[in-house]
């Protein structure tokens, strides 16, 4: 009767020692990987949020002079937005502190703006081309 007791109790500290094995080398593991997933997610929304603002000036730049579009994007992590010569671009910074330039390319040619750090949110932008100008402007960039 002792010796199946021992038998027992040898078993669950194996078990214990098991289980603390495989928890101290998969829990690393899986956070990591969220971090790797949510990275992924954050990028693919600041690209929705670039193309959305490409698409407005294509939109915008298919209309003529004189028109106008108002959208709405979201980014998700806080950042640069730079519209530079035919490109939309925001810097995004990864949970390893590395940078990504998101980039969408667009039909015409920007006003050239100022460099905008943008804090992650919900945001609402005026696309424009003003009559007697050759290039597409990006104003009232407002959070909402």
């Amino acid at each position: 009767m002792d010796s199946r007791g021992q038998v027992s109790l040898e078993y669950l500290l194996l078990i214990l020692v098991v289980i603390l094995v495989l928890g101290g080398v998969t829990i690393p593991l899986i956070g990591s990987s969220i971090e790797a997933s949510t990275d992924v997610s954050r990028a693919s929304d600041a690209k929705v949020a670039v193309q959305t603002l490409a698409d407005a000036a294509n939109i915008v730049y298919s209309n003529g002079p004189g028109a106008k579009r108002t959208v709405s994007f979201y980014l998700p992590v806080d950042g640069v937005l730079l519209f530079e010569n035919n490109r939309v671009i925001f810097t995004v910074t990864y949970s390893n502190g590395t940078k990504s330039n998101i980039t969408a390319q667009t039909l015409c040619n920007f006003t050239p703006e100022p460099t905008r750090q943008i804090n992650k949110g919900w945001y609402r932008a005026v696309v424009y081309w003003p009559i007697n100008s050759t290039n597409v402007r990006v104003a009232n960039i407002t959070r909402i």
